[in-house]
């Protein structure tokens, strides 16, 4: 009995310590709300359309990220959507190099964003969170929530800027990114 409780120790061990180096190693974005892979939950998804959610963006936390960092930008974005272009559910700009996160709510009209960022239009219309909503018996979606590490301290975009113009930016000045990617469907 202790010979097989002290094998599954030092093999948790060994686990633990693979998954450590596999953290430490490379640019990542967690979440204790939403988990890769995972269906998001009720209190995530848009209320209107159809959808009665919270509304509320997730908590987000990122990790070592490339050296030379002077800004993060954070996109939400559904490839799945029945659009011929996906939807934009939510872009951040001009997050500070000092950012390793967001909390829950930050992306909603009380959210607390670091000062300096920026919401980008979404395709809903409006700055800020929309959570999931796909047609009803559309299937499964994806929700990719990325983090892009950037090269410059400030994206310098018009006040009427669109996602994609961001995206454009974004692209223009990474050093890399870390992703997650939720589900939802109805």
């Amino acid at each position: 009995m202790f010979a097989n409780t002290w094998k599954a120790g030092v093999l948790g061990a060994c686990a633990l310590a693979a998954s450590a180096t596999v953290w430490a190693d490379g640019f990542t974005l967690g979440s204790p709300t939403v988990g890769d892979g995972q269906r998001m939950a009720e209190q995530q998804v848009f209320n209107g359309f159809g959808c009665a959610g919270g509304n509320v963006s997730p908590a987000l936390v990122w990790r070592n990220p490339p050296e030379g960092t002077q800004s993060y930008a954070l996109t939400v974005y559904d490839p799945d959507a029945p659009t011929g272009s996906g939807w934009w559910h939510w872009v951040v700009v001009n997050l500070p190099a000092q950012t390793t996160g967001l909390a829950a709510g930050a992306g909603n009209p009380q959210g607390a964003l670091p000062a300096g960022a920026r919401q980008i239009g979404t395709d809903f219309g409006v700055p800020g969170y929309g959570g999931p909503c796909p047609p009803q018996g559309h299937g499964v979606h994806r929700y990719v929530f990325t983090v892009h590490a950037l090269k410059t301290p400030h994206l310098d975009l018009p006040a009427n800027a669109t996602a994609a113009l961001a995206g454009f930016m974004m692209r223009a000045n990474s050093l890399g990114s870390a992703s997650l990617t939720a589900t939802y469907s109805r």
